[in-house]
């Protein structure tokens, strides 16, 4: 963690109020990159993410909420969304993923608030977009996940639709979220206005879904799920070792003529059922059996020694741990270690990516209670006295 910003949104305020994942996400994705983050936090236990996670301590929201600073407001009454949009008319980026139609009922919708501030971006986030016969409905990343096409294709064949193992649509949608605000603050020094930026966790999924709707468009050609390979893509796969699992990626003719040398079997890459590309993919299935009965025999430093010595794209199944003992982790400082005052510290992923002139950084860790800058940023940055913030929470709006 550092004190200094040298980050390329240095000067760039945003107040979130997004819960669980896609708005804090993106709220983090944008703190990383040196904006000041204001996160608008629900009285009392605040931000669920607070609670979300495994194990007995919720270390998630260490992640999720670093470099930002915690405020509460009650956005269903009335003072409290006064309070909010004060604090937003000082913004640049305000993001929200509730359900569309709620900042609306709040007298927070995007008319009024740029009517405050025409500068202001707005970053809105939904599972089916603000507009649509869906709009209205209730989404989740996983539902995003299904109808953009991403559940269909996850998995093995014979079994029902697989979940990747992280919220990837929430976070898709996030970085989309984050795409169009970068995008809008390019603009916005030509125009001098703000703009909305609709971020759809459905089309976050489809923009990723690669050929899959062209290729049931054209040739009616539907993608299935094919567990651990890329069908007619080989060798493709994670094979077995001795003690564990290895990742090995040799579609090549080339780089495949360098593992048949590796497995000491080189006229491999003259046989008629593995030379070519798609030879190979016509023989996945009986090429994937010979690789892994030779795998079988090494171990893991073993194989991989090989590999680096023919150059073959290969690499570890990688574990939190493996990630932490990593040098090359260690060298590149893809993993940080954040100071905590209950754990002593926390590791987790740095951010990223890499900027030469304006590196993105970790600052501040995740605020340790809702509202615990409300006397800072109400008091500096909206004169608020701490009579009337006593008010106010007295109220019930803070």
């Amino acid at each position: 963690m550092t004190d200094k910003n040298n980050g390329a949104l240095n000067g760039i305020r945003v107040v979130e109020c997004g819960q669980l994942i896609a708005g804090p996400f993106c709220g983090q994705l944008l703190g990383d990159m040196g904006a000041e983050v204001i996160k608008v936090e629900p009285p009392g236990a605040g931000d669920p993410m607070r609670k979300w996670g495994n194990g007995e301590h919720k270390v998630w929201w260490e992640v999720i909420g670093r470099n930002k600073r915690s405020v509460t407001a009650n956005l269903r009454v009335a003072e409290g969304q006064d309070i909010a949009r004060k604090l937003i008319a000082s913004a640049d980026i305000m993001i929200e993923n509730f359900k569309p139609g709620t900042m609306e009922k709040w007298g927070m919708d995007p008319a009024t608030l740029q009517a405050i501030n025409p500068r202001l971006i707005i970053v809105r986030m939904s599972g089916y977009g603000q507009t649509g016969p869906y709009s209205s409905r209730a989404g989740f990343g996983g539902i995003g996940e299904a109808m953009g096409g991403w559940r269909a294709i996850v998995g093995d064949p014979d079994r029902a639709p697989s979940r990747m193992g992280v919220s990837i649509g929430d976070t898709l949608c996030a970085t989309y979220g984050c795409m169009g605000a970068l995008a809008a603050l390019h603009a916005r020094e030509a125009s001098g206005r703000g703009q909305v930026i609709d971020a759809a966790l459905y089309e976050s999924v489809l923009q990723v879904m690669e050929s899959l709707v062209p290729e049931y468009d054209v040739m009616g050609l539907v993608r299935e799920r094919s567990g651990s390979i890329l069908p007619g893509i080989a060798p493709s796969n994670v094979y077995p070792c001795s003690d564990g699992e290895f990742m090995i990626g040799a579609n090549g003719d080339a780089i495949f003529a360098r593992l048949a040398k590796a497995m000491g079997q080189p006229e491999l890459a003259q046989d008629p059922l593995y030379a070519t590309h798609v030879a190979r993919g016509e023989n996945q299935a009986r090429l994937d059996e010979l690789i892994a009965n030779w795998t079988r025999t090494l171990t893991i430093d073993e194989l991989e020694a090989l590999m680096v010595e023919q150059s073959v794209p290969a690499g570890r199944v990688y574990r939190p741990a493996d990630m932490l003992a990593d040098p090359h982790f260690r060298a590149r400082q893809a993993i940080v270690e954040i100071p905590h005052p209950e754990f002593g510290s926390v590791r987790m992923q740095a951010p990223v990516p890499k900027l030469s002139g304006n590196p993105s950084s970790i600052r501040r860790p995740a605020p340790r209670a809702p509202g615990i800058d409300n006397a800072e940023i109400y008091g500096e940055l909206l004169g608020l006295s701490s009579a009337e913030l006593e008010r106010l929470s007295d109220a019930g709006a803070i």
